[in-house]
Order: structure tokens, then sequence, then C-alpha cells
């Protein structure tokens, strides 16, 4: 994280011939578990990885506003008074967005000036990670310090959200940002996206002899086009033919009810969702009164779950599951919004090497592209780093 946070400070220097007024970081996350709950008002359980995204900024005298970064070569040029949906198009959507979302949270955007960034990131893009939220966050902390917004956490949580909704068009909840700003050490955050109220949670894996292996299959998805924007309109289908505001309010109790009043594909869409929520809770009390090792069931089933009901899954996530549960995981599942990304698997330490040897043999076996394999911690959330 060091090397980042100084070549992040030397690459801003070079490309601007000033320095920047600090550095700020913020992790990716892994989603232990409640996927696809967020947006219909569930709970969730992720937590911040120790791979981040950092931002070198710097204040102007003017307006204008610069952003670069390492995976792009041009610099952007805009200015404060152009922020908002439709200004830039890509990956720049992201920080951009983050500001003219401050905007809408209180920030004076008449009164502030304009600023240079140079983003760099250790997260990588398309593996389900949340990359995009390490991008939002990053900008929404540093954004906070230097233009003296004083906002709490929770609503630079929103403006990461506003951004990814309103301005880069991704109909997402808001668990990516809730666990890239709110992540603690060796814990992971349980939320309630309806109530917005968050428990920290000790997890415990390293004490216990695990290790979470994320498998990142190389096969890249987009949000903001194609299955996911489906799957939450069929959840908010569902949701009106039951006659409740959100499928929070379903419990696994109505399920039969569901049946006989929805069509297939919708209910099984529902009850994805329902039992999802429910695995959830489940999974929290587990950990608090029977440690790790006791939740891989809940973390099988909710694959299952994604790949049957919710239908999310890929061919290549659903073999790194299947190999690593027959390898000596205690439990693994896809994680993030699926069609394609990363799965996780829960590893006892001893047998670290075997499952990734085994995962690698089969997509070679598949003819499937290698998959990148590599161990998670979790992380501290989003901060100043210099």
């Amino acid at each position: 994280m060091t090397d980042l946070v100084a070549s992040a400070r030397a690459r801003f220097t070079e490309l601007f011939g000033h320095a920047p007024e600090g550095v700020w970081s913020a992790p990716g996350r892994v989603n232990l578990i409640g996927e696809h709950t967020d947006y219909n008002d569930g709970f969730v359980f992720p937590f911040a990885i120790d791979r981040r995204t950092v931002g070198a900024l710097a204040l102007r005298d003017d307006r204008r506003i610069r952003v670069t970064s390492s995976f792009a070569d041009e610099v952007l040029e805009t200015s404060i008074a152009d922020l908002g949906p439709g200004a830039a198009a890509g990956w720049q959507n992201y920080p951009l967005g983050v500001a003219w979302a401050l905007g809408q949270l209180g920030a004076d955007l008449e009164a502030v000036p304009g600023f240079d960034l140079y983003l760099d990131s250790a997260v990588p893009v398309g593996a389900g990670l949340s990359s995009s939220a390490a991008i939002e966050s990053a900008v929404a902390i540093a954004l906070n310090d230097v233009w003296r917004l004083d906002l709490d956490l929770k609503t630079l949580v929103k403006a990461g959200h506003i951004a990814e909704n309103e301005v880069v068009g991704a109909p997402t909840g808001i668990l990516d940002q809730s666990a890239s700003l709110l992540g603690r050490a060796d814990s992971g955050i349980f939320i309630d996206c309806r109530t917005l109220e968050t428990d920290v949670i000790p997890l415990g894996f390293d004490e216990a002899g695990l290790e979470v292996l994320v498998m990142d299959t190389k096969v890249h998805h987009e949000h903001a086009t194609g299955g996911y924007a489906a799957r939450r309109a069929s959840c908010e289908a569902g949701a009106k033919t039951l006659g409740v505001e959100s499928l929070r309010e379903v419990t696994v109790a109505d399920l039969p009810r569901a049946r006989e009043v929805l069509d297939g594909e919708t209910f099984r869409r529902v009850r994805h969702v329902v039992t999802e929520n429910q695995r959830v809770l489940d999974t929290v009390r587990t950990l608090r009164e029977q440690g790790p090792r006791a939740i891989g069931d809940l973390m099988d089933a909710s694959h299952r779950s994604l790949r049957d009901d919710f239908e999310v899954s890929v061919p290549q996530l659903d073999l790194a599951v299947e190999i690593s549960q027959n390898y000596g995981a205690i439990g693994a599942r896809m994680t993030g919004g699926g069609f394609g990304g990363s799965a996780i698997a829960l590893v006892p330490h001893e047998l670290v090497s075997q499952v990734e040897a085994s995962v690698d043999a089969a997509f070679a076996e598949h003819g499937y592209a290698q998959p990148d394999l590599f161990a998670v911690v979790p992380s501290a959330g989003a901060h100043r780093n210099e």
C-alpha cells in the first residue's frame, strides 16, 4: 500500500506540475453473503478488503477540474459548473459523479474550488470486488476533506450511491459504498438497507485458521447494462404484485402464497431475495454463537440460490465454487452482482494451495481463461493516507 501511495503522489506531480495536497484511499469489498438484497431494502454483510484505490488530489484556484488515472492516457478537463449526468463518459463518471452528488447532499458547488485528481488502483476491474465503489469512496472522502464539508461517512455512502445510480446509470444499492467507507479490520459490516443502520461483526477468520480465497474468473461484467437491471425490475414487479413496498416485507413463511400469485420466473427471483435475507441474519447469528467455521452451509446455499433462482451465475463461477468445495473449502459462493466476476471460498490455511491448484487445473481442463486466485483480509475502510 505504501508503494501505491508513493507512486500516486509521484505520478500526480509529474502530470500536473505540482504536488498533491494529500493522498486518500478506499478499499474494494467482498460480500460475504447477501446478494441482490440491498436494492430490495434487505440485509447485506460485506467486508472491506486489503486491495485499495488511491486518489492524489489538490485544489485549484479556479473552477476547473482535471482528472486522470493509471488506467487512462488522457486527462479529462471540465468545470464544476458542467458536473452532472451526461457530463462525461466512461470511468470518469465515477469521480465526477461523486463531486456532483456531494452538491446534491449539501455542498455548495457555487462556492467550492476546482481540483486536480490522479487515481491508481490495486482493486481488479470487472472482478465483482467493486472497483467502482473504491473510486467513489476515495474521491468522496478526499473532497469531504479538502472542501471542508464535514459530512459523516453515511452521507458519503449516499454520495457514492447517487453517483452510481444517477450519473453512471447502474441501478445498484448501497452495499458497495457502505463496505468501502465503513469497513473495519477483521470485521464485516452488517447493513440494514432500509434503515441504513450498521453493525460491526467480528469475523475471526485468521484466529479460526481460515482464509478467504478470491477466485476471479476473468469473465467481466457491466452492471449499467444487461441482466442486473432486469433482475431489479423483476423484484420490483414481484413486490408490486404482492402488495408490498419492497421484498424486505416478505418472509420465508410468505413464499407459498407468493408462488400462487407470481409467474414462475418472478417467483424464483423473489424466493432468492427472501431466503437470502434470512441467510444473512443466520450468518450473523452463527458467527456470534459458533464462529466462522460454522457458516459454510449458508454460503453454499447462497450460491445455489443465485445460480438457480436468480440466475446470475455463469459456468466459470459454478466451476470455481464446485472445485473449491470438493478440495477443502468450508463454504463457497459467487460474490458481487454476477454475470461474471469472482467467487469466494472460505478455506483452512493448510488447504489453500490445494484448492488453488485444483481450480487452476479445472479451468484449464474446461478451456477457460486462467483465473486469478488470491487471498483477501478484512480491512479498514476509506481514509487519508498522507
